[in-house]
């Protein structure tokens, strides 16, 4: 259903800072992760239906960092690991299972801008505000390469993403602005093969995915539109698509097409695979955020066929539903490849898997032998405000309870009195 919403229609409003991310989990279908400026990162569970009434209460809060938090993530293959970045340069890593983080990576020197998994979750690529791109083993923290140049046209890196599996086999890639091979690149900075972006100053959204390459296509025009590259593998496969589109592709890596809007987007979400329409052959869903119109736009990118028949060369075996791997398993450092499905049959709803929310009762939160909520000084002035207010109404609490106490204080002081003063006492 589409159309714009009343005014007063139910919203998730628990933070009390400005929402900087939210995250679905790939596997529980109503749980959603979010993170904000008031430097929690909260989860939360959308009723069957969807919201009847404003919901502030998160089935579970979860506090670590120092300052806000801009960036969640969901590992791709494990149930219930989720990473967060912070503006107090750190990469948490939540079981939540028990609600705490387990690991902290702590390699980066500014603000992380974007994360991003390899396929099995094994790998970790960020890149930072320092305009270096790093892959990390993500439960060591241990840094493994580094590209120290990684820099977009006018010097910012805006976003990473590991291709998956079918181009990993082919040398490791990593994609920023331009495409990385980690193996040869990463180390000297440079990129293998980029892809042009020019004479844009528009915020890169970087998405992976797979669709057949169409036919006639108009140039590309920048800031206003959502590009396709392919990146290939080795020269057979580049030579056969080259062969296909009838023009060259250097690289492995080739323009596709190019949806234009007169509106720039402000973000973007993807539809997962097991959510298309296969049979009128919907090969991506994008939800774009025009924040000028104050909208959500969906556009589907839809490969022209006559059949009505199941489309199997432009639909793969897909990541499913079901996690590969608990937190425990990959925690002690084994890694599995997503459990993969089938689009023939369209979705259907599997065994649902439920969020139990843990109980906790500790305070403080210690990783690596450092507790990361003790003694923390704000460090911005929207953080002394928030600990300014948090403290007026702890001291406004405590003056409530003083009052209480002071009451029946003197409630026991005057039955005490007349206890004394009673006959029969007397």
């Amino acid at each position: 259903q589409t159309g714009r919403i009343e005014p007063n229609y139910p919203k998730v409003c628990g933070h009390q800072g400005n929402v900087l991310d939210i995250k679905w989990n790939p596997f529980i279908e109503n749980i959603i992760a979010s993170c904000s400026e008031d430097t929690s990162v909260r989860i939360w569970e959308i009723p069957e239906g969807g919201l009847k009434r404003n919901m502030t209460e998160a089935v579970l809060e979860l506090y670590g960092h120092s300052r806000r938090v801009g960036l969640v993530e969901w590992h791709p293959t494990t149930n219930n690991i989720l990473f967060s970045a912070g503006y107090d340069y750190k990469v948490l890593i939540w079981n939540l299972d028990i609600g705490e983080p387990v690991k902290m990576i702590d390699c980066h020197t500014d603000v992380i801008l974007c994360m991003s998994f390899n396929t099995d979750g094994s790998l970790l690529a960020t890149t930072c505000k320092d305009k270096k791109l790093r892959v990390v083993e993500p439960r060591s923290g241990r840094v493994l390469q580094v590209g120290a140049r990684v820099l977009q046209e006018g010097g910012r890196v805006q976003g990473v993403l590991q291709a998956g599996a079918r181009v990993l086999q082919v040398g490791g890639w990593v994609l920023a602005p331009g495409i990385w091979a980690q193996e040869e690149a990463l180390g000297s900075g440079y990129p293998a093969q980029e892809v042009p972006r020019k004479g844009t100053s528009a915020l890169l959204f970087l998405l992976l995915g797979r669709q057949e390459p169409p036919h006639q296509l108009p140039p590309p025009q920048p800031d206003a539109g959502i590009r396709w590259d392919e990146v290939g593998g080795g020269p057979e496969e580049a030579a056969a698509w080259a062969a296909a589109m009838g023009r060259a592709r250097a690289g492995g890596c080739g323009y596709l097409m190019e949806f234009r809007s007169p509106a720039p987007q402000k973000g973007l979400g993807v539809m997962p695979k097991h959510g298309l329409d296969v049979s009128a052959c919907e090969v991506f869903r994008f939800y774009k955020l025009v924040t000028l119109k104050g909208l959500i736009e969906p556009i589907s990118m839809i490969v022209p066929r006559r059949s009505e028949t199941y489309q199997e060369d432009i639909y793969p075996m897909t990541p499913g539903t079901e996690p590969a791997l608990t937190p425990d398993e990959w925690l002690s450092g084994m890694n599995r490849d997503p459990i993969l499905m089938s689009l023939k049959e369209g979705y259907k709803k599997t065994a649902k898997i439920v969020f139990k929310a843990p109980v906790r009762e500790k305070k403080s939160v210690v990783v690596n032998g450092i507790d990361l909520l003790e003694n923390v000084p704000p460090r911005t002035e929207n953080e002394l405000l928030r600990m300014f207010f948090r403290q007026q109404d702890e001291i406004r609490r405590l003056k409530d309870e003083l009052s209480q106490k002071d009451i029946r204080i003197r409630q026991l002081q005057l039955e005490l009195k007349n206890l004394r003063n009673s006959p029969k006492n007397n």
